[in-house]
């Protein structure tokens, strides 16, 4: 138990730095694929270093509170999940943060906070179910929630849950920002509602908020090793493929609407995860 809780302190050490550095490279991918040079890989720790040095603003207490209470959270999952604790229990502290990100753009007065407020809990309504569905899969192949019993199956769970990585494709395409799903904030210009969720925050408490999504990024790639943990070598395979599609999608895609979010990601998505789950009871 020492062992695993200093190396889950570690993991939580290292998430940050981990976050940080594909959230540069994946700058730098996304300026290459667009024939821009693109800002040099550590360009966003200079930006967080950059928002720490300015003044406190906020508009209200809620915005001062907000951004500690999502960034605990987000550390608080991936330390979690290097404990190797419940599934369902990091889904459920993931979701408080995510509440409290909403609730600190709700209590700005600005339309624009407002209208990224509610494209944030549009898109919490369309990941959210597929995450479930996704830990009901590992569930029924391991027999429980717990990730320790995902690294002690012994077996890759992709050849048995291929459609369930789709799935959790859908729901880390909206979790990570990325388009056609960026209808809440966004770092790319065609954003109409500037930063949407985001667009009352700013010095300090901004960058509070990047780092948690920093946090959030490295523990997507913890969900996603998970459907091949026995090898290192095939893990960091499968999330190298995995985040360059990403980066794929979200250049060769226009932002789409909140509608099109729904229909899409729960339409396809749930038919999926039906298929797998039926296609996976049959198999046991």
């Amino acid at each position: 138990m020492t062992s695993k809780f200093l190396l889950a302190l570690a993991l939580t050490i290292a998430a940050p730095f981990i976050g940080g550095l594909v959230t540069g490279i994946d700058r730098k991918i996304t300026a290459r694929l667009q024939s821009r040079y693109g800002p040099p890989i550590a360009q966003p720790f200079y930006d967080v270093l950059k928002l720490l040095g300015k003044d406190r603003m906020v508009v209200n207490m809620w915005q001062a509170l907000c951004p500690v209470v999502t960034l605990t959270a987000s550390a608080l999952c991936v330390f979690l999940f290097g404990m190797q604790a419940d599934l369902l229990l990091i889904f459920f502290v993931l979701t408080v943060g995510g509440v409290f990100l909403i609730m600190g753009a709700m209590a700005a007065p600005s339309p624009y906070s407002q209208i990224g407020a509610q494209r944030e809990l549009m898109q919490m309504l369309a990941y959210e179910p597929l995450l479930i569905l996704v830990f009901v899969s590992f569930s029924m192949v391991t027999g429980s929630f717990k990730i320790a019993d995902v690294y002690a199956y012994g077996r890759p769970l992709l050849p048995q849950l291929p459609l369930m990585f789709i799935v959790l494709g859908y729901a880390l395409t909206i979790k990570l920002r990325k388009s056609p799903f960026d209808i809440a904030a966004c770092h790319h210009a065609h954003q109409e509602i500037v930063r949407g969720v985001l667009t009352e925050y700013s010095g300090p408490n901004l960058a509070l908020i990047e780092i948690a999504h920093w946090f959030d990024v490295a523990l997507i790639l913890g969900l996603c090793s998970l459907f091949w943990s026995t090898s290192a070598l095939g893990a960091a395979t499968l999330l190298a493929g995995a985040y360059f599609l990403e980066l794929v999608i979200d250049n060769v895609t226009a932002r789409m609407t909140w509608r099109f979010m729904l229909q899409n990601a729960l339409g396809v998505g749930l038919a999926l995860s039906v298929l797998n789950i039926v296609w996976q009871s049959f198999n046991n």
